[in-house]
């Protein structure tokens, strides 16, 4: 019998369940598997991914049969684009054809026999009929799964420290002025072509600092490990980047930032605090924009998903904002809001805890956000980074608008009585 290899050294298949609409507004335009979580996407720690298995409206079933190289009885190892593993792909044993781990009734993992793998390309209908018919088999202790948008920027700290560790080393590679202070260099890494100015300040004592290549740390800025700054990201004078937070690729983030995710092409250039959030692409959150964390009682947080309740258990939870929203300056968020897909804020005074995507909220109330208009924005915003929005995604927005009428329909209910300003 051919020795059993670690998920680590084969082609994986990643796989969408249903548990997607729990992770909304996050995943309106991607799988779970590419959000981000501590240095890199779920997807990034398979290190082989031989194809994917989503809905239909995100590409349905892509699958490189010739990288699916789990064994010479011909499996396909599936792993739920949710799962992580703490200690990494390459400290689980692949399961063996033919079987499933499981949780509840959620399937985890599973080696799919070859006779049956063409079953596959009917998507997660296709999963779904495979997995019931595999044998259950012992699921390797400590696997984790993204059940909620808010785990994401709680579990962030930590999972920076397991990445330092796995993917990267103490480096200077980049520039590193006189007058920049960096603390525990042991922690730290600064890639190829960085640029870390004068009175900037890189503090690993609690936790590795991670600064990627052409990312710029302007003078007087304070990074506080764990914390990772993307590639090409600017993080602006004086900003103070606290523990636990990620800026993705191609972000400007100035004012004060604590554990949290700004998944990348996002800006919050001015003054103003992000706490314990997630924020999509193409985010434009405006000067003084605050988003609240903690309750004033320190009890734990009510979070409304799709515009559904939903109790957290936690006592942090800040905002999570889907992609292409935009927050006008000095908007308050409250405690656990949630901001859909191309919302727009206007007001500085109250602000629902559940904002619907595409929808206008100024100080007359809230209304529905015209989709041609945001395409025509979402089309205008990209091009500032040189990155053109192709017909796919502007067919895909539009999709988003009609779907999340009927999905927050909740959420929109609760807002019946508010008149606005939509254009």
């Amino acid at each position: 019998m051919a020795q059993r290899r670690t998920l680590a050294e084969i082609g994986v298949v990643l796989f969408e369940d249903g548990a997607f609409e729990r992770l909304l507004p996050l995943t309106w335009l991607r799988p779970a598997h590419d959000l981000m979580l501590g240095t890199r996407t779920l997807a990034a720690r398979w290190r082989r991914v031989a194809g994917t298995i989503v809905r239909a409206e995100l590409g349905g079933s892509t699958i490189d049969a010739g990288a699916c190289d789990s064994g010479p009885d011909g499996a396909v190892v599936l792993v739920n684009g949710r799962l992580i593993a703490p200690g990494g792909a390459d400290s689980c044993i692949a399961p063996a054809a033919g079987t499933k781990w499981t949780r509840g009734e959620v399937v985890l993992a599973a080696a799919v026999p070859a006779g049956r793998v063409g079953e596959l390309s009917h998507g997660m209908s296709g999963v779904q009929r495979v997995c019931a018919a595999l044998r259950e088999a012992p699921a390797p202790a400590g696997l984790e799964l993204i059940d909620h948008p808010w785990q994401l920027a709680l579990r962030n700290a930590e999972q920076i420290r397991r990445d330092f560790a796995a993917f990267y080393r103490a480096e200077l590679s980049g520039r590193v002025r006189a007058g920049a202070h960096l603390v525990a260099t042991e922690r730290i890494f600064v890639g190829a072509d960085a640029d870390i100015r004068p009175g900037a300040v890189l503090d690993a004592e609690a936790g590795p600092v991670i600064v990627e290549r052409g990312a710029l740390v302007q003078s007087n800025a304070v990074l506080e490990g764990p914390c990772f700054v993307g590639a090409g990201s600017i993080v602006r004078a004086g900003a103070s980047i606290r523990e636990g937070t990620t800026i993705g690729p191609v972000c400007k983030v100035g004012g004060e930032v604590e554990a949290s995710i700004l998944h990348g092409y996002a800006n919050k250039q001015h003054d103003g605090f992000l706490g314990h959030s997630y924020v999509c692409p193409w985010v434009n959150l405006g000067a003084d924009t605050v988003t609240s964390d903690l309750k004033n009682t320190y009890g734990t947080i009510r979070v409304f998903l799709n515009g559904v309740g939903v109790e957290t258990g936690e006592r942090f939870v800040g905002s999570i904002i889907g992609d292409h929203a935009k927050a006008g300056i000095g908007t308050i968020l409250p405690t656990g809001c949630v901001v859909g897909v191309a919302a727009n804020i206007f007001t500085p005074g109250s602000v629902p805890k559940f904002v619907p995507s595409f929808s206008w909220v100024t100080d007359a109330g809230v209304a529905p956000f015209r989709v041609d208009k945001a395409i025509e924005i979402a089309r205008t915003v990209m091009a500032r980074r040189r990155v053109e929005l192709s017909a796919l995604e502007a067919e895909r927005l539009a999709r988003v608008c009609e779907d999340a009428r009927r999905v927050e329909a909740g959420g929109w209910d609760s807002l019946q009585g508010a008149s606005g300003g939509g254009s």
